[in-house]
């Protein structure tokens, strides 16, 4: 098939499916949220474009950074400023708007709002004062990276999204034990001035053979996706420079499951089992007592799903 496209047929195309996404349903006093191009700006969808320009006004979190999207797409409609400062007060002009019969579209900065971006406030305070939500699907950045990692498993097809890490050691640590036994990929964000830090102590808590995929400046010109061991992750950073600039997200991928060692544990160790178990989950009780007692977590967590009636 030939790579060129004349522009007769590609005109005829856009003319065609434009005017179907025209004629689709787009009712009024109607809150809009729609997900932008995180980095391509060619992947914004033929029903993204129709809504932000057929909407009376677009709440966005950057409206400078918005308008270039906007601009690029020959999209006029006037911004009003939404941003994790002001989310309160816009959610109540948006509120006024539609009240008046308004179509009101919200975007972020890039990919789906209230995604780890501001949004979630102004969606719940639409919703409880009665106004319709239609959510426009796109580019997300989650899923893009979940797509090209290979860390999950067809018959268990779930995820975590935990968003972006804390900025400090201690708290980020804490934050990263929690996902640690999760038998599902876990995505991240990160910045790049945190990624070496948050990447190393990633390697501590989960181990040098644990898999990870990093994902930087995705959809972009300088897009690079790679599945790499923890502890080769140090490595893989210093081969190039560049490799710690852009916008991140991580896959933590799941622990290779293992036989669990299924020797009948010690009654001291029993004890403490059973002294855990009546406070905690059967994870937290298994994760308490392995650091006591040295024995596997897994060894643990068996033991106690066997106490099961």
């Amino acid at each position: 098939m030939s790579e060129i496209v004349g522009a007769d047929v590609v005109a005829a195309t856009w003319k065609h499916h434009a005017e179907q996404v025209s004629q689709q349903m787009w009712p009024t006093a109607c809150l809009y949220v729609v997900a932008t191009p995180i980095g391509n700006l060619a992947d914004l969808s033929l029903r993204a474009w129709e809504a932000l320009r057929r909407c009376d006004a677009i709440a966005a979190e950057d409206t400078r950074t918005s308008r270039t999207l906007l601009d690029s797409w020959g999209i006029s409609t006037p911004l009003l400023a939404a941003h994790k400062h002001n989310e309160a007060e816009a959610a109540e002009t948006i509120l006024a708007r539609l009240a008046e019969g308004a179509r009101i579209a919200l975007i972020s900065d890039a990919g789906a709002p209230a995604i780890s971006d501001p949004g979630t406030r102004i969606v719940k305070r639409v919703r409880a004062a009665g106004f319709r939500v239609v959510p426009l699907p796109g580019p997300s950045a989650v899923i893009a990276a979940l797509m090209a990692s290979g860390a999950g498993l067809d018959d268990e097809p779930g995820f975590v999204f935990a968003g972006f890490l804390p900025s400090k050691a201690q708290a980020r640590g804490k934050f990263l034990a929690r996902w640690l036994d999760s038998p599902m990929p876990v995505v991240f964000f990160e910045t790049p001035h945190r990624l070496k830090a948050a990447l190393a102590d990633l390697q501590a808590l989960a181990g040098d053979t644990r898999e990870i995929t990093i994902a930087r400046e995705l959809s972009k010109r300088f897009e690079e996706i790679d599945t790499v061991s923890l502890g080769d992750v140090q490595g893989w950073l210093a081969q190039d420079p560049h490799r710690s600039q852009g916008e991140f997200v991580l896959v933590l991928h799941p622990a290779p499951a293992t036989a669990p060692d299924t020797e009948e544990l010690s009654a001291d160790q029993q004890k403490l089992m059973r002294a855990l178990l009546a406070e905690l989950s059967v994870r937290d009780a298994a994760r308490i007592a392995a650091t006591v007692t040295g024995l596997a977590r897994d060894r643990l967590y068996a033991w106690a799903l066997r106490q099961s009636p």
